[in-house]
């Protein structure tokens, strides 16, 4: 027998169906083409995307998994800066206008290049510290060498400090080596304390060069998951879980570009690259990418085979049609 308390019910039910089905149905399309675009990356380990508060997609196709460390390579160099943009904010530096030799005069060697004198924390945030690249093909020799600060300050200059952009791990290490000595904490310490535990994540040991500084630029190590939260705090203006991590106007000072890359094309802010397509993006060698996406309301974390490279024009060009594409 049909009541009338089973009849409203029923009709409830028919009347909402339309409305939640479609929208449900779409969701389900999405995440499949996100997926499948992924899968047709072969060197893609992971990758997480939030929007808002919600999960959208999260896989690990090979590699480690989500849950386990991953090396986040260059992605290091983001995480600097938002290392000193809390130094900043603490009085432990003046600003990005300071001095390298004002605020760390200690691991300036007296046979470093002419020219060093002038070099300010915002030239070597910006990678337009002037001086000879130490990645690349110098890379070797570089991390071979007994003092790694004192041997990217020898290197020549090849541009004006404050001028072009020149990628360079030398650069963003001698920036981590000044944040050490000014906060009078290694960058463990700092990690740990200023992104780690807001964060709830956990950030292992990394290398730490001959004179005992951790290699500020290259060797993290996050989970997927950690990652994913990092791209949380860019997409959120520096907020975590209510809590203000890192100043906002350091991560919207962050996101202006202040030059661009020779190589992506892509615009560079204090160490993180930005699309035109309103990405802040932490690049890694080989594929790792955390990025965020304010205006979409979207994180993303991405991890990929770290042992072979990603140039512009090849794999790194593929993840940023994959961002701008299916994501």
């Amino acid at each position: 027998m049909l009541t009338r308390r089973r009849f409203v019910a029923t009709a409830a039910a028919a009347l909402a169906a339309p409305l939640v089905c479609p929208t449900f149905r779409v969701a389900r399309a999405q995440q499949a083409g996100i997926g499948d675009a992924a899968r047709a990356l072969p060197r893609l380990h992971s990758i997480l995307l939030q929007r808002g508060d919600e999960v959208l997609f999260a896989e690990a196709f090979r590699g480690p998994g989500l849950d386990r460390p991953a090396n986040i390579k260059s992605c290091s160099k983001s995480l600097l800066a938002l290392l000193l943009g809390t130094a900043i904010d603490r009085g432990e530096v003046p600003g990005v206008e300071a001095r390298l030799t004002a605020v760390a005069p200690g691991i300036v060697p007296p046979d470093a290049t002419s020219g060093v004198e002038t070099i300010t924390l915002e030239d070597l945030v910006t990678m337009r510290a002037g001086l000879a690249p130490t990645s690349g093909p110098e890379y070797g020799a570089w991390v071979n060498s007994d003092d790694w600060v004192a041997y990217a300050l020898r290197r020549p200059m090849t541009a004006q400090p404050g001028g072009r952009m020149i990628y360079s791990t030398g650069t963003t290490h001698i920036l981590g080596a000044a944040l050490a000595t000014a906060a009078g904490q290694d960058l463990l310490a700092l990690a740990r304390s200023r992104l780690g535990d807001p964060l709830a994540i956990e950030i292992p040991a990394w290398t730490r060069d001959p004179q005992g500084y951790y290699l500020g630029g290259n060797q993290m190590a996050l989970t997927p998951r950690a990652m994913l939260r990092i791209g949380m705090l860019m997409r959120d203006g520096g907020r975590y879980d209510g809590a203000q991590v890192i100043p906002q106007d350091w991560i919207d000072a962050s996101t202006r570009p202040r030059t661009r890359s020779p190589w992506s094309g892509l615009g560079y802010g204090y160490g993180w690259f930005l699309s035109e397509t309103g990405y802040a993006i932490a690049r890694g060698y080989g594929g790792q990418v955390i990025a965020a996406n304010p205006a979409h309301d979207l994180a993303v974390a991405i991890t990929s085979d770290p042992d072979r490279p990603a140039r512009s024009r090849g794999y790194f060009g593929d993840l940023m049609a994959f961002l701008d594409g299916p994501v």
